[in-house]
């Protein structure tokens, strides 16, 4: 699964003030030249790249020598051309240099993931397991598990991990501590703390830090953003036990003052409604979350995991099932109830189904799109677009081993000072 993302522009570095040392100046075209090549349609020329940054061309071969030099980029092959002299060769960002190591804990199952700086997802595991009755030292200590196979995969294809991203279904503070979790019932655990003695999550690279800690339906909305075909704007559900929300505006993820945007799954469809685990009633989740689903399709007591739950779902809804082709209609209509205060709020015209919804989205989606034409009161001339994720139940660990490496390219110099 190459090229998974395309980068959003290039990412400029302020000059420091006082002028611009050498040293950072050489930062400077670093991010310039790599960006240029990360976000170019096709393999741009030495020379292209010259008149794109309006650097001189003796700059820009000595960046990209340094490029090459340290994994980042490679040449391909050049184009036939008709034409006198010999073709210009264009550059490419390398498969075979740094990785980012994606991480992800979710009620039912955790995943580890390793992409390169291509976007090419080169390992990905899943361990299914109900978390719910585990401490979160043992859950983690399963998720090292998976990462030391990771780290090893990525080892024998080689690769170097540069850096982690975790993803956890709950509120996660800017030193990683998860706040809150209620599906898992964390409360205050210190992640980083209990996850430091992991080798592939404690080497650092300047810039890139070793181990990030963030929400998981986050990491979900900025893979489908940078899948290239993510709109500026989007409300990105993360369709699980839980259900999550990852906002983007204008390209960029909205996080709100503390960083705990997007816990759609704890609004309120009916205030009188069952009791929730977040201590709250009548929640989203208690609607729509797996669960829900799965015990309105008559199915509760399965032990179904998150993706197997989807595809039975889907096959059921496709054999035209009554009950579960009604429980999925019951679930898209609480979706689109609550989808439409946020729509009415923000002024989005696209919703992306992840996690478990992408496979049920031709169930769900005409009930949310239903009750979004009901209640958000401009949809009658300015209709809203509902769709399944590109990346579906994978998004939220090819997310977070994408942010390690778009880290890389915003700033190579972290990663060549290593070398």
């Amino acid at each position: 699964m190459a090229a998974m993302w395309q980068c959003q522009g290039v990412t400029r570095l302020a000059a420091p003030a006082g002028g611009v040392r050498q040293g950072s100046l050489r930062e400077l075209n670093l991010a310039l030249v790599l960006g240029r090549i990360a976000a170019a349609d096709r393999p741009p020329s030495r020379a292209a790249l010259a008149a794109e940054t309006g650097l001189t061309r003796a700059t820009v071969s000595a960046v990209v020598e340094d490029l090459v030099a340290g994994r980042l980029v490679t040449e391909a092959e050049p184009t036939p051309r008709s034409g006198a002299g010999r073709p210009a060769r264009g550059l490419v960002l390398a498969g075979d240099g740094p990785a980012g190591l994606g991480l992800e804990i979710n009620v039912d199952y955790l995943a580890a993931c390793v992409v390169d700086l291509s976007g090419e997802v080169r390992h990905h595991t899943v361990h299914r397991a109900d978390l719910r009755p585990v401490s979160p030292t043992d859950a983690l200590a399963r998720l090292a598990r998976l990462a030391a196979q990771a780290r090893a995969d990525a080892d024998a294809q080689g690769l170097t991990l540069a850096g982690a991203a975790l993803g956890v279904p709950g509120l996660v503070d800017d030193t990683g501590r998860v706040r809150l979790a209620p599906n898992l019932s964390w409360r205050d655990v210190p992640v980083p703390e209990l996850l430091a003695a992991l080798p592939p999550l404690t080497e650092t690279v300047e810039g890139v830090p070793a181990l990030v800690v963030d929400n998981e339906a986050n990491l979900a909305a900025l893979s489908e953003l940078h899948a290239g075909a993510g709109p500026g704007s989007f409300l990105h559900l993360s369709g699980e036990v839980g259900i999550g929300a990852g906002i983007v505006l204008d390209g960029a993820l909205f996080r709100g003052v503390r960083g705990w945007s997007g816990e759609i799954g704890h609004i309120p469809v009916r205030p009188d409604g069952p009791p929730c685990r977040c201590g709250g009633r009548g929640c989203l989740e208690r609607y729509a979350g797996q669960e829900a689903i799965l015990a309105a399709a008559g199915l509760a007591g399965a032990d179904l995991p998150a993706d197997t739950a989807s595809v039975r779902l889907a096959q059921l809804a496709e054999a035209g099932e009554p009950t579960a082709r009604h429980a999925l209609h019951e679930a898209g209509t609480a979706i689109g109830i609550t989808v439409s205060s946020v729509i009415n709020l923000l002024d989005l015209d696209t919703v992306v189904l992840g996690g478990g919804y992408a496979p049920l989205a031709p169930w769900i989606r005409p009930p949310v799109l239903a009750e979004i034409e009901r209640r958000v009161l401009t949809a009658a001339w300015s209709p809203v677009t509902v769709r399944p994720a590109t990346l579906g139940a994978t998004a939220a660990a090819v997310g977070a081993a994408g942010s390690v490496v778009r880290r890389i390219i915003a700033r190579p110099a972290g990663w060549l000072a290593r070398l």
